[in-house]
């Protein structure tokens, strides 16, 4: 699925959400200029999918058509196979280092990060014979998973054979906070 039927798909639940959204609101919620989002609702209109009538005070109302509504479908379809997909893959990579940690001898594991890839990493961990001994990030005083997340300067403190960058954004300066850190390049992995 490609960023055109991702914004698609987007516009399409918006105005089916609410007839009466602004395009001021659409490029918000796209993050995109108002004038791409202008685009993109008289392609969806050219294309049959959304009617734009206007309504009183100077407003725009947009309709989803019977067409928009099989277009829609069909672009939440392709859209849970892509994340099906990426999904299968992303477990994959996870196994395969983790499986390759485990075979270095590393028991026990600290994630870093708190999104769904932390979230992936530790349901995959859960599932090795590894441990998982905690998750660092950004300040401490937050929970994830129902355990405390601690700044990355509590790790030389603890016991751990590897940390596990699970984030794909900025891996680098992730990886040059942890060495700052003290923790040495050779006991940090990403995926």
């Amino acid at each position: 699925m490609d960023i055109q039927e991702q914004r698609a798909l987007q516009l399409l639940n918006e105005v089916e959400r609410d007839a009466a959204v602004t395009q001021r609101s659409l490029a918000k919620t796209l993050g995109v200029a108002l004038g791409l989002t202008n685009l993109y609702l008289k392609r969806l209109a050219r294309k049959g999918y959304i009617k734009i009538t206007a309504i009183p005070r100077h407003r725009i109302k947009y309709l989803l058509t019977p067409h928009g509504m099989a277009e829609k479908t069909r672009l939440t379809y392709l859209y849970m196979q892509y994340s099906l997909s990426y999904y299968r893959g992303m477990r994959n990579r996870l196994k395969a280092v983790l499986t390759e940690l485990a075979g270095a001898g590393a028991k026990r594991v600290v994630i870093y990060g708190t999104g769904e890839l932390a979230e992936l990493a530790y349901l995959t961990l859960r599932e090795m014979d590894l441990t998982l001994v905690g998750f660092v990030e950004g300040k401490e005083g937050r929970t994830f998973l129902s355990y405390p997340i601690w700044p990355v300067e509590a790790l030389p403190k603890w016991e751990f054979d590897a940390v596990l960058i699970a984030d794909l954004d900025g891996v680098a300066k992730i990886r040059a906070r942890i060495t700052q850190a003290g923790i040495p390049r050779g006991k940090i992995f990403s995926l």
